[in-house]
């Protein structure tokens, strides 16, 4: 090993270490009580509503990228999202650009702020899989992502809030400029968009109770829980900030645990989705996770299907995700 090689592995080490020793924290545990009748009922309805969109993005359509039947499942995909945020009362936009020889397509739907308009709070998820059904990657960020604009849609706030669906997360377009998120976020620093924080869906669905069920890169594991049954908010450095006020607001209003990791860019899975496209042009973004390939065996494969999902859970998360936004966001009088 090099001197350069060794100061990256040494840089490695002790920033992932420092970073999850003394940045992690946890929400508290996995309880129902004192929830009214009223709450439960809601998340019933929640429940059935997150588990509809994954079957039908990952079930009916299946496989979602260009090359999958000449692009219809793409479209398909495209159709069935945009026309369910129509049908919460937005007007739907599209970020078209050309990939691979075809027209791919973003799907941004906005809710505009009352009194500060112009500074943005953005949640987003892909909606492409990877030659797989995709349930928990992504249809379950696509889901969260739809289920949050409902509950949005009739809540004013003083930010404009903008639920994006992005296109060409996946193989063999992550880490380029093809990807979805890369196009949006250039974009927006092109015009200066002020965007306050950008959050990310990637993979929400999945969880175990079994011990030894969590994975973890190395010299992280030993600072957190070693059974997946919590979802993970991952931040750099430089989103600190809007990660510890997003943890904040979910702890007051989801029982479901999270652990939050501030952690460098470099530590393994920490930029594995579309928030690495607004950290590269200097826009906070966080990643809500259930960490991927760290826990699910199914990532991938074809046996990430709807059946495999926690639809419950991913409920309770929605609550904590709701309250987050709307603090983000702020009271539509200020």
């Amino acid at each position: 090993m090099d001197m350069s090689a060794f100061k990256k592995l040494l840089y490695y080490i002790v920033f992932a270490a420092a970073a999850a020793a003394v940045i992690k924290v946890t929400t508290f545990g996995w309880d129902f009580r004192g929830h009214t009748e009223a709450e439960k009922s809601g998340r019933a309805g929640a429940e059935i509503r997150l588990r509809s969109h994954v079957v039908k993005l990952a079930r009916d359509i299946g496989n979602r990228d260009l090359f999958q039947n000449n692009n219809r499942s793409l479209k398909a995909s495209l159709d069935y999202i945009s026309s369910e945020l129509k049908s919460y009362g937005y007007k739907v936009e599209y970020q078209e650009y050309p990939s691979s020889g075809v027209k791919v397509k973003n799907i941004i739907a906005v809710k505009p702020g009352l009194s500060a308009p112009g500074e943005i709070i953005i949640v987003g998820a892909h909606y492409d899989s990877c030659g797989n059904p995709g349930a928990d990657d992504n249809a379950s960020g696509v889901a969260g992502v739809l289920e949050l604009a409902k509950r949005l849609a009739g809540k004013p706030s003083a930010r404009t809030v903008k639920f994006l669906a992005f296109v060409n997360e996946e193989p063999p377009f992550f880490r380029t400029k093809d990807m979805g998120s890369f196009v949006y976020a250039s974009e927006a620093a092109g015009k200066k968009e002020d965007i306050k924080g950008a959050i990310v869906l990637e993979m929400i669905g999945y969880y175990s109770d079994a011990h030894f069920s969590q994975h973890y890169p190395p010299l992280i594991g030993a600072f957190y829980p070693n059974r997946g049954d919590y979802l993970a908010l991952v931040s750099n450095f430089n989103s600190r900030r809007l990660a510890l006020e997003i943890r904040d607001s979910f702890k007051s209003a989801s029982a479901l645990p999270l652990e939050t990791a501030i952690l460098p860019s470099m530590v393994p899975g920490a930029d594995l989705s579309d928030h690495r496209n607004f950290w590269k042009y200097g826009y906070p973004a966080v990643m809500f996770t259930d960490t991927a390939f760290y826990r699910n065996r199914n990532y991938h494969q074809q046996t990430d299907t709807p059946e495999t999902l926690d639809y419950s859970r991913m409920a309770v998360f929605l609550d904590g995700l709701e309250k987050a936004v709307l603090d983000l966001a702020g009271p539509a009088g200020k």
